[in-house]
């Protein structure tokens, strides 16, 4: 009997340590979404010490790391069996899940990396291994390059005629080969003065657009990285081509055609005349030999082929008579195809370049770039289709199709008809009264496909591949009968980074002004930060950039996207240390000596400081502090002997106002300020204590000059205008006692300008957070919801599925001609960002994410509830629901007020803290999970200050429910 009690007691001791081992294995801190450079298994990584990220999930509340172990190896079988032989971190102390920084053996040239990591929790128990993840490195140094720039044999003198669009065929290049063994693995490492596909036996490689990638190509060029092993057949004949054309390197750059840029004024050749192609086969056989496969003058190139025309912003023309068969498959009879020569065999053009800046000689021959970097931003892929919704006929054979959405792409032509038919499609973004397609806001960008039908009874398909449209509405003519709805498809084009941002609300207004952000924002992120997609600019614009940066780490995942852009920001610097208008920066645009701007300059330090506040990327500030310093000597040099701004540079300053123009002196001293206060911090998060506190030095002069020069004892500002304002306390310049009756004055203006806002691209971007964070957040609010001119919702009301360039892009009573009836139609995009910046304030100040110190590691969440008078004309916001995906972890703030009472909602992810800052006094009257808050595990601290409660908090989910009477 006793025996029998022993083992029942032993049965149920197992039992419950196994029940126990199953609660510990769900409850497990375990690392996921392991990241290298950002990028989920990156190929051509040029870094030599590569950093890794992961993420920590666990289900159990203030589940934190206290310890990582990275293991760096050739294999990942070799990882499987507990070997690291590249780099073994062993058991590191600490909490950091990224910017890990690879510490093992010299990295080589494409050599294929396999890491893993595994973590210890906060009570010591360590995970298991992650899965393995890979990464391969590029060509690090210049002579592991074996392969020649190649080209066509081209003496022929360059196009002058400004009058007529000169729109070459895209070069088709090929070449046979033979593998003579097993093969383990292929890469190929490809660039192209201009822009290319590549092929490996018939097969286009990858899914990616307009490759390399747009560059200085006189500084340097990228070059992109393809694993190809699954292509490249063993034992056997092979055949690799590509097809060229000019891209941004010699095609239609901007407004150089509308202004008279370039050589002979003709708005193209930037960078040279004739595109150029680079190509290395590395294949490495299973029994350890390798063998290259590079381009030379062995190649074949030909012009022959379907592609007649090709243009990034003027469009395509395809002829299908005119395809070439199988020409990159091995065997292919290219009888008619001439022989590559090197690039450099080409003769000099020597000519004359025009633009605001003056003449200068150029040459635009080939010149080798003396940089090679590795393209490590997201590609440019097809993300998603949209089906036509509607096809009309306002006029007999013009059929218009409607996508629904203003987006930047292409179109899939699905068309059946006679051989010789030739269809032509025209892109625009509205729609004029009588029906067609409004193109008047496309200047001299033709933005027009062509495709000439082979007559195949089975019907014929197509895609252009080296241009993209800004659109919403397709004009097709060409076929005497109406087509089917899926004539047309729309394929969304931008770089792939990520949604990482969810808003949505109790009014539908701003729900959908925060979608059309988001749409704005991909059919902008497309190789640069363009401006607009559809007319003849699609430049990275410094001002538009750095007053959205903010909104848009919200709305996606942008680390590597404004990596890559902030070295061409970088690249494009002026000798004297000012940031020009955008980058790349192929033209001057202003008056001589003033290419730059103040609050558009600046951008070269707040979009860096920006990547740094949201990712935590010190490396990023590391790698640009000698640029930014060399710009903030000469922007100091620059400012008046009293340390006021000055009129130094092109007059943009608040952009786009309406009708409050704030001098550009005043604007240039607040940036001064700002950007002042960004290198400070900086510094001291770099360890410059001496260059801090030189920069807060400079900062207090700026701040008593503008006290001096624009303060009023009353709060008031000598600049009586509404971004003045907003600009003043934003910045910190207004002294601290005197904010509240600025802000009160601020108020004031709006509401004599019949709560209506006046301010442009630099003012708008802050003008609801000087609001709310200085006791005015009812009115901040109700701006937000205003249906009038100006406002956000006035475009969504009208139709908007995008953020417009101008508040009156269009008006009921004046159509494209804005609100006075006199706006030029011509400068009127109705896909521009930069008055999106607005849901930064929407996630930051209404969901109230946000981050204290820099890379969300201790998150803030403090929703602003709005009162009950935000808004006479529109119902209140009574619920807010929104999510960001942070590099640590999704976060999330829901909250709603019904029956008198707020109800919150709040994730937090695993390794990280948050403040939750709730708008009662009482704790008392505050519960969480049904029960009062109380000091213990969960709430760390409890402070009731003010009108507030804030309540430090570990990871987990929290429901809260408290009093609330609006």
């Amino acid at each position: 009997m006793k025996t029998h009690f022993i083992l029942l007691l032993i049965g149920a001791i197992v039992a419950c340590c196994a029940s126990a081992h199953a609660v510990q294995d769900n409850d497990s801190l375990d690392p996921t979404a392991l990241r290298c450079e950002y990028l989920e298994e990156p190929v051509g990584v040029d870094s030599r010490l590569p950093r890794f990220s992961w993420r920590v999930e666990s289900h159990r509340r203030g589940a934190s790391q206290s310890a990582w172990q990275v293991r760096v190896a050739r294999s990942s079988e070799a990882l499987r069996r507990g070997k690291a032989e590249l780099w073994d971190s062993g058991r590191t102390a600490g909490n950091d899940t990224n910017q890990i920084e690879y510490q093992g053996m010299a990295l080589k040239s494409g050599m294929e990396c396999f890491w893993q990591v595994r973590v210890w929790d906060e009570k010591g128990n360590v995970s298991k291994w992650s899965e393995p993840a890979r990464w391969a490195m590029g060509l690090l140094n210049e002579q592991d390059w074996k392969a020649q720039w190649i080209s066509c044999e081209d003496d022929a003198s360059y196009h002058k005629d400004r009058s007529k669009l000169h729109l070459p065929a895209p070069r088709h290049y090929r070449k046979d080969f033979t593998t003579k063994r097993e093969v383990k693995r292929a890469v190929v490492y490809a660039s192209a003065l201009g822009v290319y596909d590549l092929y490996l036996n018939g097969e286009r490689v990858g899914d990616a657009y307009l490759q390399p990638g747009w560059s200085d190509y006189k500084k340097r060029a990228y070059y992109r990285t393809h694993e190809v092993t699954e292509w490249v057949r063993s034992k056997g004949k092979n055949a690799i081509g590509a097809v060229v054309a000019d891209g941004w390197y010699s095609g239609y750059v901007g407004y150089g055609l509308l202004v008279g840029y370039g050589p002979d004024k003709v708005g193209r050749y930037f960078y040279g005349k004739t595109p150029a192609f680079l190509a290395q086969l590395e294949i490495e056989y299973t029994d350890g030999s390798r063998e290259l496969v590079v381009t030379d003058e062995s190649w074949r190139v030909t012009d022959g082929g379907p592609t007649r025309e090709s243009d990034i912003i003027m469009g395509e023309a395809y002829d299908a008579r005119m395809e070439l068969g199988e020409w990159a498959l091995p065997g292919y009879k290219a009888k008619d195809w001439e022989r590559a020569v090197l690039a450099s065999r080409n003769p000099r053009i020597d000519t004359v370049y025009t633009d605001r800046a003056g003449r200068k000689p150029v040459n635009l021959g080939f010149e080798k770039p003396p940089v090679m970097q590795s393209y490590m931003a997201p590609p440019i892929v097809a993300t998603e289709e949209l089906p036509a919704r509607s096809v009309s006929e306002p006029e007999k054979g013009v059929f218009v199709f409607d996508l629904g959405q203003n987006f930047a792409g292409i179109v899939r032509l699905k068309v059946k008809g006679e051989r010789g038919t030739r269809i032509r499609l025209r892109f625009g973004e509205m729609l004029k009264e009588n029906g067609m397609v409004m193109t008047e806001n496309l200047r001299r960008a033709r933005v027009t496909d062509f495709y000439t039908l082979k007559g195949d009874p089975e019907g014929e398909v197509w895609s252009p591949r080296f241009t993209y449209h800004g659109f919403q509405y397709v004009e097709l003519t060409g076929l005497d009968v109406k087509p089917e709805l899926d004539a047309i498809t729309g394929i969304v084009l931008h770089n792939d980074t990520p949604l990482t941002g969810e808003f949505e609300c109790s009014d539908p207004v701003l729900t959908q002004f925060g979608k059309n952000a988001q749409w704005t924002q991909r059919a902008n992120f497309l190789e640069v930060p363009t401006d607009c997609p559809q007319r003849d600019e699609r430049l990275g614009w410094m001002g538009d950039a750095q007053a959205y940066i903010r909104t848009a780490s919200y709305n996606a995942d942008v680390a590597s996207f404004f990596t890559k852009w902030i070295d061409d920001v970088e690249e494009s610097q002026l000798s004297f240390g000012a940031y020009p208008d955008y980058a790349p920066y192929p033209m001057a645009h202003g008056g001589s000596g003033k290419s730059f701007g103040s609050g558009w300059t600046d951008a070269g330090i707040i979009c860096p400081w920006t990547i740094w506040k949201v990712y935590g990327d010190t490396r990023m500030l590391e790698e640009h502090w000698d640029s930014m310093t060399r710009f903030m000597e000469w922007r100091y040099a620059s400012t008046a002997v009293n340390g006021l701004g000055t009129s130094l540079g092109n007059p943009w300053g608040d952009w786009l106002n309406v009708g409050e123009k704030t001098p550009i002196e005043f604007i240039d001293t607040c940036y001064h300020a700002m950007v002042l206060d960004m290198m400070e911090e900086m510094s001291l998060a770099l360890g410059r204590r001496l260059e801090a506190e030189t920069y807060r030095e400079r900062g207090e002069k700026v701040a008593k000059a503008f006290e001096a020069a624009y303060l009023n004892e009353d709060g008031t500002l000598k600049v009586d205008t509404q971004t003045a304002y907003v600009l003043g306390l934003s910045v910190g310049l207004i002294l601290e006692d005197l904010r509240s009756e600025a802000a009160m004055h601020l108020a004031g203006k709006i509401e004599k300008n019949g709560f209506r806002m006046a301010t442009g691209f630099l003012g708008t971007r802050s003008l609801l957070p000087a609001l709310s964070e200085h006791g005015q957040h009812e009115l901040a609010t109700r701006l937000f919801q205003s249906r009038e001119y100006p406002s956000w919702g006035y475009e969504v009301v009208n139709g908007a599925t995008s953020v417009w360039e101008r508040w009156d892009s269009y008006t009921k009573e004046f159509g494209f001609n804005g609100a006075n009836g006199k706006q030029n139609a011509g400068m009127n995009s109705f896909s521009h960002y930069a008055f999106g910046a607005v849901m930064e304030w929407a996630y930051r100040t209404l969901a109230g994410i946000d981050t204290i110190g820099p890379g969300y590691r201790h998150v803030l969440i403090h929703p602003r509830i709005p009162g009950s008078e935000s808004n006479p004309d529109n119902e209140v916001v009574d619920w807010v629901k929104a999510r960001y995906d942070s590099i640590n972890g999704p976060i999330r703030s829901d909250w709603k007020v019904e029956d008198g009472m707020l109800r919150m909602n709040v994730e937090i992810p695993a390794n990280t803290k948050a403040t939750i800052v709730l708008p009662s006094k009482d704790v008392s009257q505050i519960k969480e999970g049904g029960a009062l808050v109380r000091l213990g595990e969960h709430f760390h601290s409890i402070d009731s200050e003010g009108d507030v409660t804030r309540l430090l908090v570990g990871a987990g989910t929290y429901v809260f429910e408290l009093p609330f009477t609006r």
